[in-house]
């Protein structure tokens, strides 16, 4: 038997994930003195409390949660799909969490490399060859092979948020005096940073400069794309419908982001995502 257990960037609830199978560990967040679990918290008031002012913070789920589902599992050979290693420390507390249990062999840890919507792709991916009665080394094939064929695109609305969460490559902080401009950041091949792509002047041209690009790498119906937002959902449509237009039948999936990548990339800010399915 093959259990897969994951984090809440896949975006998805505690509830929702058992309901498909799988469990989910919520990372935690808290601003000002308001603190919780991913996906959990009241947004309205989270976000009125970053409109005042309040910082936000996110940090993993307590390794006794994670060490607690390893535990439920005991008869079951267990793959953890974590968010990217870097943008978190999710990856290594789950790989500390392995180490606290018995028969720690039976459970593997992944890192994706990557967050939100291909993480939540990868995540259904491997629910579904389980069903299928696949195995974890045939699952995990698949995963490394999926986690060379994504990318992901930020256009943050407050560079401040990425400053001080420290996810940046020291080029990419520089870009903190630009802020009138439309910075693109780009998740690194490793996972681990944002880095700068590129700089545009409004959100229709760092659009159109990312579709370029997708153009380059032979984007087309073989990817699920994703836009992912901090209560943007004006600017998250405008996106879609500039894509829909120049990349005809490519499926893309609109979700809002959690607390926790809120946190991080602050209010407004827009991702987008895809992976080969």
């Amino acid at each position: 038997m093959v259990q897969i257990v994951t984090d809440s960037s896949v975006l998805y609830t505690e509830e929702e994930a058992k309901a498909a199978g799988f469990d989910v560990v919520p990372l935690c967040v808290s601003v000002g003195d308001m603190d919780g679990r991913d996906l959990q918290i009241n947004m309205e008031e989270f976000y009125g409390r970053i409109g005042k002012g309040e910082i936000p913070r996110s940090s993993q789920p307590p390794i006794g949660d994670v060490v607690e589902v390893y535990e439920k599992y005991q008869d079951a050979d267990v793959l953890n799909i974590c968010v990217a290693d870097g943008l978190s420390g999710t990856y290594h507390g789950a790989l500390s969490a392995r180490d606290m249990v018995e028969n720690r062999d039976r459970i593997t840890v992944f890192n994706s490399r990557t967050l939100c919507g291909p993480h939540r792709y990868m995540v259904e991916k491997a629910q579904k060859m389980k069903e299928e009665g696949k195995g974890i080394p045939e699952i995990l094939e698949w995963l490394k092979s999926a986690a060379e064929k994504t990318e992901s695109f930020l256009i943050p609305q407050d560079f401040g948020f990425l400053k001080r969460g420290g996810r940046l490559t020291p080029v990419a902080a520089a870009l903190g005096s630009v802020l009138k401009l439309k910075p693109v950041m780009r998740l690194t091949e490793d996972g681990t940073r944002l880095d700068k792509f590129f700089v545009k002047r409004t959100m229709s041209a760092a659009v159109s400069g990312i579709m370029d690009h997708m153009k380059k790498k032979g984007i087309d119906g073989r990817y699920l794309l994703y836009i992912v937002h901090a209560a943007a959902p004006k600017e998250a449509g405008a996106i879609r419908e500039m894509i829909e237009a120049e990349f005809k039948g490519i499926q893309i999936q609109m979700m809002d982001l959690s607390p926790v990548f809120v946190a991080q990339g602050g209010p407004g800010c827009v991702a987008i995502q895809y992976i080969e399915r």
